[in-house]
């Protein structure tokens, strides 16, 4: 029975994400602003809100319970941890795929500068958050959480100031989907309604904004339940379960946008959404844990960090040398990701 809640929960919390981003670029439009701010900023936001809300909600509503409070911190590590090894990974195996036949390189040649930006800021960021679960120190915790706020507003000024990034911004312009709530009205009401444009009235946009976050919330809430009854049968850490299934379930589907981009030869774009989340999960989401937590890293929290700094590491190396990625050096990747999961086994034993 847990298991089904965990499985609604993940549905729920997608659905609600879904919701979110589609309602929120149609703000945007309603609002006036430009194709790349709505596309490269507020859909950016709704894709990271599941990953985002998952350690606040535990973190505000979980009160003294330990265990609630590891899940929150492990969907915080977890998420460095899968994007640097298992995301990788499945870029990899899209490569090979869609290289079959001659279709393309079995290369990702992404533009380096953006790649090696996005790399660097996140081994930066990281290892302070890193050190600050070695240093229990509430003052320089504190610190800490405003810097890399700053920090990351500096990436997103630089981001966009650069020409790499607005050749990436243009590549990832599309066309807004009809919003979902109209849509839904439309089906119910005879003869339809006309299709909703920036011109129509925005209510049942924020409407949909509503909706979703409620949704996401409510689907949070009932992850962490589920996740805390599974440890409890279980006998299995909190920390470990928040590691290895918050990260899969909120993070990973919408990396396969990276995938549908390697098939279509955006290698930049493949690469710079990975990347680019690696860089918002190193500041934000710690800040969070910075913030609202002691930040005291248990052995299976601090393992995950250090094998998350080695495989970025291992890409940044790569990408300084080479200029590009091969796709055996992104399946390589998987390895970390599997000597992880080994390492929790076993000590599960």
């Amino acid at each position: 029975m847990d298991w089904i809640l965990l499985a609604i929960a993940l549905v729920i919390i997608l659905g609600g994400a879904e919701l979110f981003t589609n309602g929120i670029e149609w703000v945007g439009e309603g609002l006036g602003l430009s194709e790349g701010a709505v596309g490269s900023v507020l859909a950016a936001v709704g894709t990271a809100l599941p990953e985002t809300l998952l350690p606040l909600i535990a973190f505000v509503t979980g009160g003294s319970a330990a265990a609630v409070k590891d899940i929150g911190i492990g969907a915080i590590l977890g998420a460095p941890l899968m994007l640097t090894t298992l995301a990788m990974f499945v870029l990899g195996v899209a490569v090979l795929v869609f290289s079959r036949g001659g279709r393309r390189s079995t290369d990702l040649d992404g533009d380096d500068a953006v790649i090696l930006q996005d790399l660097g800021y996140f081994l930066a960021m990281y290892t302070l958050a890193f050190a600050a679960g070695l240093i229990h120190w509430r003052p320089l915790h504190w610190a800490l959480a405003v810097f890399l706020l700053i920090g990351y507003g500096f990436y997103v000024r630089r981001h966009f100031a650069s020409p790499s990034g607005d050749e990436a911004e243009m590549q990832g312009e599309t066309e807004v989907h009809q919003l979902h709530v109209w849509r839904w009205l439309s089906r119910l009401k005879k003869g339809g309604l006309p299709a909703y444009t920036k011109d129509s009235p925005m209510l049942p946009s924020y409407v949909q904004v509503a909706l979703a976050l409620a949704l996401i919330v409510g689907g949070a809430k009932m992850f962490i339940v589920g996740v805390d009854a599974i440890a409890t049968q279980l006998n299995v850490s909190a920390l470990v379960l928040g590691l290895l299934i918050a990260p899969i379930a909120t993070e990973l589907p919408e990396k396969f946008n990276s995938v549908l981009w390697v098939r279509r030869k955006k290698d930049t774009l493949a690469l710079g959404n990975v990347t680019g989340a690696l860089v918002f999960q190193s500041t934000f989401p710690v800040t969070l844990g910075l913030l609202l937590t002691s930040w005291r890293l248990e052995q299976e929290g601090l393992v995950a960090a250090v094998i998350a700094l080695v495989a970025a590491s291992t890409l940044w190396i790569t990408m300084k040398i080479r200029g590009k990625f091969q796709a055996w050096l992104l399946l390589g990747q998987g390895v970390f990701y599997a000597g992880y999961v080994g390492y929790v086994v076993s000590r599960a034993n």
